[in-house]
């Protein structure tokens, strides 16, 4: 199998990782009583956006040469593990044992379905 589209796979991933993370910095860097036009136009929601606009595009291209029930889960999965292990240093958002269990149980579910495809 051509190591392309695992490639373009784990980038969109990590696309959709960094756009989840502006997004959560867009709510945390505005004050609770910030009105819709200063949310919507925040710099943390348009990058947001971006990020996951490029997402879209990688992981369609991967689709391009591998089945979408492959690509799919280790696009979500991928994205997951990175978001987790992110927020928890951006952000200080708690790691306590049972998420290292389901990050671990993930990660190798993505090992199982690439070594499938």
């Amino acid at each position: 199998m051509n190591a392309l589209p695992m490639v373009l796979v784990l980038a969109a991933g990590l696309n959709s990782c960094i756009g989840n993370m502006l997004l959560k910095w867009s709510r945390a860097s505005l004050p609770a009583d910030a009105g819709l036009a200063d949310k919507l136009f925040s710099m943390g929601f348009i990058g947001g956006l971006a990020f996951y606009g490029v997402n879209v595009v990688l992981f369609a291209k991967a689709l391009d040469s591998m089945e979408v029930s492959i690509a799919y889960p280790i696009l979500a999965g991928s994205g997951f593990a990175m978001l987790m292990v992110a927020s928890h240093y951006v952000f200080g958002e708690p790691f306590p044992p049972y998420k290292w269990i389901g990050l671990t149980l993930v990660l190798a579910g993505i090992v199982f379905l690439a070594r499938g495809g």
